[in-house]
């Protein structure tokens, strides 16, 4: 791989000292006006957040290397500048003399000439080692407030599988506005068409230029992200509210899939992506920007969809900053948070509706835990599993209870997925439920 230029190794530093020394989100950095990506070219923005993320997704290894040759930690300028320098020989093959070159120069741009000589005998050294100082570096474990749970529910081994495959650059996954059409579009794109019908696309690509984008065939989606709105089943003609709606993903599901869908959000700025594609998909929805606990819909819905606000720890091989902005202290309003949620969309559900609530979390205190408490304080709430042949998943995925459980180590062969839970809840007066 060529090495990258200045620009972009001066916002992958930027954003590793956003997240490290100032607890901002690699997101909440990319989408600021005056962020480190703002004034750089699409492709020099593009290397530095695939630089930054690659650094952070093997941080712990990366300091492993280059601790035997800091007698103490250095300024943070010139920390990541070596961080950085790590990654690229080392992920992406940056020949040595471009890396360490890149390291110095980015030191020296930053204002930090006097630390240009550190830096620079430092690479050279990793460099020199080679890849037998990486092969014998050690990856760092999850830290202890997610192993916790994590071991608690599923035991070491599944700690072990998640920690490697948070390790591994996730796939690009896509959702079809017409199922129907999924091996074509899979051939067409020359993707992998997975068993639940999605497309899963090979390397990392523009999707912008891809067939299919500009008339919004596809949207980008995770598989285990897509799966909550079908555990629905059939909706054509039915009133469907998407609770905590943005980005949007799945408001676009239950639109293609022929509901009248009110899309409620609390986030102006985030439904503008989901109004965005919505023009794109040419598919339809009412937006609402409210605040769940304070809005009152007119009429009861047929089913309701509840994406909870959560801990977002599946989401953490797209997103290996969290790691290191979490610490699960966070947790107890979540909690509360999801519980109101719950509580105020059973109650705008009509007879014989049913409701899916789903979190993208590892954490069974926000997902099993969370709907068994609801269902103990709403006895007539009923558990609609899931058809794992429908949904073309493994029947192991769905708990005792009948709720989906999704984890990252899960299709470890093709990539794996996000993890979440998901269950649907049908409510009194729905005979093929209470025949269940």
């Amino acid at each position: 791989m060529a090495a990258p230029g200045l620009a972009a190794r001066r916002a992958a530093a930027a954003l590793l000292a956003g997240v490290l020394e100032r607890g901002q989100t690699l997101a909440e950095q990319a989408e600021a006006a005056g962020g480190p990506l703002a004034a750089i070219a699409p492709a020099e923005r593009a290397r530095a957040q695939t630089l930054a993320t690659g650094t952070l997704r093997h941080l712990g290894r990366i300091d492993a290397v280059l601790a035997p040759f800091l007698r103490k930690p250095p300024p943070p300028t010139a920390m990541n500048a070596l961080r950085l320098a790590v990654a690229e020989l080392n992920l992406d093959q940056v020949p040595p003399h471009a890396a360490v070159d890149g390291a110095v120069r980015l030191v020296q741009a930053g204002h930090a000439r006097h630390l240009s000589g550190l830096v620079n005998a430092v690479a050279r050294r990793v460099a020199a080692g080679g890849a037998a100082l990486w092969d014998a570096a050690p990856e760092a474990p999850l830290p202890d407030w997610l192993a916790a749970p994590i071991a608690a529910a599923w035991g070491p081994a599944a700690v072990a599988a998640i920690a490697e495959a948070h390790r591994r650059p996730p796939p690009i996954d896509l959702t079809l506005r017409d199922p129907a059409e999924a091996a074509d579009w899979a051939e067409r794109l020359g993707a992998e068409l997975l068993p639940t019908g999605n497309l899963r696309l090979a390397g990392r690509v523009q999707l912008s230029t891809l067939p299919g984008y500009a008339e919004g065939a596809w949207w980008v989606q995770d598989a285990a992200a897509a799966l909550p709105a079908r555990l629905f089943g059939d909706l054509a003609g039915r009133r469907v509210l998407d609770v905590c709606a943005a980005p949007g993903g799945k408001t676009l599901q239950l639109a293609a899939a022929g509901a009248d869908v009110t899309a409620l959000d609390l986030s102006a700025p985030r439904l503008r992506r989901l109004h965005e594609n919505l023009a794109r998909t040419g598919l339809a929805a009412r937006v609402v920007t409210a605040d769940a606990l304070a809005w009152q819909p007119e009429a009861p819905f047929d089913a309701i969809l509840v994406d909870a606000p959560c801990s977002a720890t599946g989401t953490i091989r797209r997103h290996p900053d969290l790691p290191f902005l979490r610490a699960g202290r966070e947790l107890a309003p979540l909690l509360a948070l999801q519980a109101a949620l719950l509580d105020r969309a059973w109650r705008w559900l009509a007879p014989g509706g049913r409701l899916v609530y789903c979190v993208c979390s590892l954490f069974p205190a926000e997902g099993e835990d969370q709907l068994a408490r609801f269902r103990a304080a709403a006895p007539g709430a009923r558990m609609a599993p899931p058809d794992p042949a429908a949904l073309g998943i493994d029947p192991a995925w769905i708990d005792a209870a009948g709720g989906l459980r999704l984890r990252p180590d899960f299709w470890p062969e093709r990539g794996g997925m996000d993890g979440f839970y998901a269950a649907c809840l049908a409510k009194p007066g729905d005979a093929a439920a209470d025949a269940a």
